[in-house]
């Protein structure tokens, strides 16, 4: 009878503790709740439920510990201060599937917040444990560790260097390779927070093979793998014509092209800053694209009343013009320019307005017939305006004086040329004055040769 009653007395404590650690793993799913729960000490009470000798209740302890890290970044640091992690990564290689991914959410939660908390667990060397998580053979274990590896590389290029120095991105890349659609897309994301940081870590996501797998997984329908596929690209390409080429190489064009069509908007924004990201490197690379009817598709995606897709479409014919004249005059026989005015005259957007003067500047910049091509959709007095403007940033006054030279110093437009008389300032007066001089020059020099 004595030992019946041990036992239930027992088996009521081992039945509260787990209800309490699952009611608190609840509350703390909600934001509303955690300043609450940190008041009342929360931290001290889950820390030796973290050892506790029934696994659902250690397991439950850790879930709750990562709700409250992944909300707060004050108890993120406290679990930090508490020695909890050091805790919880002993022997984890041989914890079971459903404690491995408590763990992992609570090292993710943690890193996720800055680059000291994402710093603090390299120094645990919580890498290793994400590693060893990462070779686990449940594809959950994996998703989480690779989870971790994302919010730890995504701050800086030295967490960056620390997960190549782990040795994740060989494993990351086996995650495109693996049949669950979850694992090819947290491993395309981990590939881009890596390589987005730096040209020699990008070359490391290279050199591990990873592009072939990437173009492979565009082909798949999936949305989410599409974008962060086109995402992984485009975070390559950007750093060198070199790597630009490797994207290239891999035959993703047209097919990016088209995705720049695409009905999810996440998308179509990210199709448009890889194929960006690859025409401003070389003469060649936008010969490419331009060859594959990227001008059309650019002018088509500026034409979207969506400023996050025009960005890069802006910028992209910007980079095509600006590398040759002929690239230039193919851009204004797609009535770009026309478009482009039409974004000066309206947008409100001072990063927009100054990529688009920019733009503007790269067209006009080359020949009296590029400028003319430019002044005539009356963008010149909009650009001097801008300028003018007080209440306009530095870069955008930049850009704008920038674009004015360019297209002035070629500019022989001599109705474009007088509406800037009244207002030019004296930096932007010379040009508009040269160029009258070498009109009237070239009107006394014909007068001369005909008489």
């Amino acid at each position: 009878m004595t030992a019946r009653i041990i036992l239930q007395v027992f088996d009521q404590y081992q039945k509260a503790r787990l209800l309490f650690v699952q009611s608190i793993a609840d509350l703390a799913s909600k934001p509303s709740n955690i300043e609450c729960l940190e008041a009342v000490g929360v931290l001290n009470l889950l820390k030796p439920l973290l050892s506790d000798v029934v696994p659902s209740i250690q397991h439950m302890a850790a879930v709750a510990l990562g709700k409250l890290a992944n909300h707060n970044i004050k108890l993120a640091e406290d679990i930090i201060q508490e020695d909890i992690i050091p805790q919880l990564l002993h022997n984890i290689d041989k914890q079971n599937k459903f404690y491995k991914k408590a763990v992992l959410f609570i090292l993710r939660a943690i890193a996720k917040h800055s680059v000291e908390t994402a710093s603090i667990i390299v120094q645990m060397n919580g890498l290793d444990a994400l590693i060893t998580c990462l070779e686990d053979f449940d594809p959950g274990v994996k998703e989480a560790a690779a989870w971790g590896f994302g919010y730890v590389a995504r701050h800086n290029k030295s967490l960056a260097q620390a997960t190549v120095d782990a040795g994740a991105v060989p494993l990351l890349v086996l995650c495109l390779q693996e049949p669950e659609l979850y694992l090819k897309q947290i491993g395309a994301s981990v590939l881009c927070d890596i390589s987005k940081h730096s040209m020699d870590l990008a070359q490391t996501v290279v050199d591990a093979s990873a592009i072939p797998y990437l173009a492979k997984a565009l082909s798949n329908p999936d949305v989410k793998l599409k974008r962060q596929v086109l995402s992984a690209l485009g975070s390559i390409a950007k750093h060198s014509s070199n790597l630009a080429e490797a994207v290239v190489e891999a035959e993703v064009f047209p097919n990016v092209l088209i995705h720049m069509g695409h009905p999810d908007e996440n998308i179509a924004k990210a199709a448009a800053v890889l194929s960006k990201e690859v025409c401003k490197h070389t003469l060649e690379l936008a010969q490419l694209i331009v060859n594959m009817g990227g001008i059309g598709a650019f002018m088509e995606l500026i034409s979207t009343p969506n400023v996050a897709h025009r960005l890069p479409g802006i910028m992209a014919l910007g980079y095509i013009a600006g590398h040759s004249d002929q690239f230039a005059m193919a851009v204004i026989g797609s009535l770009s320019v026309i478009q482009l005015a039409m974004i000066l005259e309206k947008e409100t957007d001072n990063h927009i307005l100054a990529v688009t003067a920019w733009t503007l500047g790269q067209i006009g910049k080359h020949t009296p017939e590029h400028a003319k091509s430019v002044a005539i959709t009356n963008v010149l007095p909009k650009l001097l305006e801008i300028y003018n403007n007080p209440k306009s940033p530095d870069d955008l006054k930049a850009k704008c004086y920038t674009a004015l030279k360019q297209i002035l110093q070629k500019c022989l437009h001599i109705e474009a040329l007088e509406t800037l008389l009244h207002d030019a300032p004296p930096n932007v007066l010379k040009y508009i004055l040269g160029q009258f001089s070498k009109v009237n020059l070239f009107i006394i020099f014909t007068n001369f040769y005909f008489m």
